[in-house]
């Protein structure tokens, strides 16, 4: 029999502990280790048994949970899941959670609400899961992406042909710039962060879809043009795509890559979830494939998953240059490595190399 993946459950709301241990041992691939109401609780389960993975709250009495949680990670890295709710201010707490190597997120309307996290169950154990894949050489430094609770449920796993349909296969006229797609999953935060920090000023234009729910993804590009170079902002339906400027794709909507003349621009659509994400990789790949051709640039990083992996296919299959991030290099090499076996993939790199592969390509247009 395999392994089951042992989790410890750390928080302060008695209803929301029992709640996610009937939803995680709905799996049986999964066993609850133990249950801790804060983390003095919880570090005296750590000295008896380890475990595969930790859900811990942000909120609890005598510690919050990112102080628990850099002490964890600068003495024993084990794969963590925050479990917060969806507030303004809190999507700064948690990007400092992620910051801190926090693996993923998962979301609820409110602490201590047991509903929305019942109402997600399926998201809830793939998260697990997930993080159980975790490379715990890599957990300290790099974190992850964020998982919404959703009452919208798992349900039938839909394609992009839900947004917009295949390409054509018409070959689209060259011009003189370029567009780079990128798409992120666990992981990704930190590795965009890494990718971008390298790259000048004057950078081709980019989007990026990385998964996170609403309000996230603007304190997260907020984060990333502090630190960065080239301008990032989370995308707004009509902002052109221009070069030394990147385009985060909002949380909880599509974007697709337009193209009118020469000119570059996104559309931020609603719509059904895409290989159960929204923001879906798969639907910004398709739409470069039909806009751009040959014009772009895929780049596929870590996460779980195979969000990306078809639309990077059609990428390649309408003359794009595409990109993996290597499984060394990745906190889960799931999302890439599907990509891969599908053979939409030209190139294969180390996040740190990814940075002057993009430079490189650039200066043949």
């Amino acid at each position: 029999m395999a392994k089951k993946i042992r989790v410890l459950i750390i928080d302060d709301s008695a209803s929301v502990r029992q709640t996610l241990t009937h939803v995680l041992e709905q799996d049986p691939d999964i066993e609850i280790m133990a249950v801790a109401s804060d983390p003095f609780v919880a570090a005296r389960k750590l000295l008896e048994e380890i475990p595969d993975v930790i859900t811990l709250d942000v909120e609890m009495p005598r510690m919050d949970g990112i102080t628990f949680l850099r002490k964890l990670m600068s003495q024993r890295p084990i794969p963590v899941v925050m479990c917060s709710s969806l507030t303004e201010a809190g999507s700064e707490t948690l990007i400092q959670a992620l910051e801190a190597g926090a693996v993923d997120v998962i979301l609820k309307s409110k602490i201590g609400a047991a509903d929305s996290l019942a109402d997600d169950a399926m998201r809830i154990r793939e998260v697990v899961k997930s993080a159980s894949h975790a490379r715990l050489t890599t957990v300290r430094r790099a974190a992850g992406t964020i998982r919404s609770a959703s009452a919208e449920g798992p349900a039938k796993k839909l394609t992009a042909d839900v947004m917009l349909p295949p390409p054509t296969g018409r070959a689209m006229a060259k011009t003189t710039e370029m567009v780079v797609c990128v798409g992120a999953s666990t992981g990704g935060t930190e590795a965009l962060r890494e990718f971008l920090e390298e790259l000048p000023a004057n950078a081709p234009g980019m989007v990026i879809v990385q998964h996170m729910p609403e309000k996230f993804t603007a304190a997260f590009a907020k984060r990333l043009n502090g630190l960065c170079e080239v301008e990032v902002k989370e995308a707004v339906d009509g902002d052109p795509v221009l070069r030394g400027h990147v385009l985060i794709a909002p949380g909880d909507k599509h974007m697709l890559l337009e193209r009118q003349g020469a000119r570059y621009y996104v559309s931020v659509k609603t719509g059904p979830l895409v290989s159960r994400h929204r923001p879906s990789v798969d639907v910004l790949f398709r739409s470069a494939a039909r806009s751009a051709g040959s014009n772009a640039m895929g780049i596929i990083m870590t996460g779980m998953g195979d969000d990306g992996a078809r639309g990077m296919l059609e990428m390649h299959q309408a003359g794009a240059y595409t990109v993996a991030q290597d499984e060394a290099s990745s906190v889960v090499f799931g999302m890439p490595k599907e990509a891969i076996a599908k053979g939409g993939v030209d190139r294969i790199l180390p996040l740190d190399q990814i940075a002057r592969e993009v430079l490189i390509t650039q200066q043949k247009f």
